[in-house]
């Protein structure tokens, strides 16, 4: 079922807002930064949001109070995004609507400053006590209270496929009549849990990461947030693009390693090229996961060698924004959805040296030209793994 994708916006470390996001794709500046947040002292580079600390949230849900949340309010801001989800709600009302939100950690850096504040009776502080909060589906929650919007809400966490795979469940809820459209997005920000935690893993770097790279030496953190909005396409009559298929497959090779043989990551490609009626070589742009760990680029690439001639291009976007884990997937295929409105396809940052034993090469300078279909693709832990194509809607 193809649906027409109405607004969509993106905030990142790379810029708040579509045009700032643009200008840094275009200028080829990164929104990496040597690790400055407060309290952690890793070796690293981040992708941190400017002054997201100094967002307010709306009196009425100060009770919802996150990093997390900050970050989805001052997301959902941009690009009149509030503005185009009121006409909605006018056109279909409030409970028509869906709900669906990708997080890997959700509010857990609330959760991490809650247990170092106890009180000396080792009980909860009372402005802590937020069970809104300290959930995994407190997204969702905040997004669809903050909106108004009364339909169905879900949280998808699938770790760094978790807000590409929101695509997958808004096309079956809207295709099953649940609703006639959803806002979908996806939110993380930055705590201590994943910094330390990726780096015992041995997954982050010291340097920019540097994707395809043959000097890649691991993975950049970042935080950000992203929204769409899902919908027949007679609902959207100025919509420009549509999600054309999705794939997904859960190959449950390792926890953290994807399958060698690349055989989950090719199954969630052919899945969604079978949706799309589409074929690999109609395919004008592929946005990569490319974290810039040893194995994930390693495997994609031969993953991508299976279905798509060379003359395909392909990048990874990572360098301007870092990995923001559950929010990846939303930034990535707001970054592919772009490529299809200005014509510009972006190179893969900090890509100088690619590793000439891969099987497919990628792109490294931006390239201007028309993009007419386009994929991302989304791999998780666990073998999550999550495939998107979108193209033009007169096509």
């Amino acid at each position: 079922m193809r649906l027409a994708i109405g607004n969509y916006t993106a905030t990142s470390a790379a810029g708040i807002g579509l045009a700032a996001m643009r200008e840094a794709i275009g200028k080829r500046r990164s929104g990496l930064r040597r690790n400055d947040l407060e309290g952690c002292d890793l070796d690293t580079w981040i992708g941190r949001v400017d002054s997201l600390e100094s967002v307010s949230l709306p009196s009425r849900l100060a009770h919802l109070y996150s990093r997390n949340n900050q970050l989805a309010w001052l997301g959902l801001q941009q690009d009149g995004m509030l503005d185009s989800l009121a006409r909605l709600k006018e056109q279909l009302g409030q409970d028509r609507i869906g709900v669906i939100m990708g997080t890997s950690t959700s509010s857990i850096g609330r959760t991490e400053e809650a247990y170092t504040r106890l009180l000396p009776s080792e009980r909860m502080r009372k402005e802590y006590c937020q069970p809104e909060v300290h959930n995994l589906h407190s997204p969702g929650l905040f997004v669809a209270e903050v909106s108004g919007i009364t339909g169905p809400s879900l949280t998808i966490s699938t770790a760094c496929s978790s807000s590409a795979k929101v695509f997958a469940s808004a096309s079956r809820w809207i295709s099953h009549g649940l609703v006639d459209a959803v806002l979908v997005g996806g939110i993380d920000s930055l705590c201590m849990s994943i910094l330390y935690g990726f780096n015992s893993l041995e997954l982050v770097s010291q340097n920019r990461c540097r994707p395809f790279d043959e000097r890649r030496d691991g993975i950049n953190i970042g935080e950000g947030c992203g929204y769409a909005i899902l919908a027949r396409e007679e609902l959207i009559a100025d919509a420009e693009f549509a999600l054309l298929g999705y794939g997904e497959s859960a190959d449950a090779y390792h926890m953290s390693h994807p399958h060698p043989e690349g055989k989950g990551a090719v199954i969630a490609i052919d899945r969604a090229l079978e949706r799309s009626q589409l074929a690999a070589d109609d395919i004008d742009y592929v946005n990569l996961h490319g974290t810039a760990s040893q194995a994930n680029d390693r495997i994609e690439a031969h993953a991508l060698a299976q279905r798509f001639a060379e003359s395909t291009l392909a990048s990874s976007t990572k360098g301007w924004t870092g990995h923001a884990l559950g929010a990846a997937g939303i930034l990535e295929a707001v970054i592919t959805l772009e490529a299809l409105r200005h014509n510009l396809i972006p190179g893969t940052l900090n890509c100088e040296q690619p590793d000439p034993d891969f099987e497919f090469g990628v792109l490294m300078e931006n390239v201007a030209m028309p993009v007419r279909n386009a994929m991302t693709n989304s791999f998780g832990f666990g073998g999550n793994n999550a495939t998107l194509i979108f193209g033009q809607i007169n096509d």
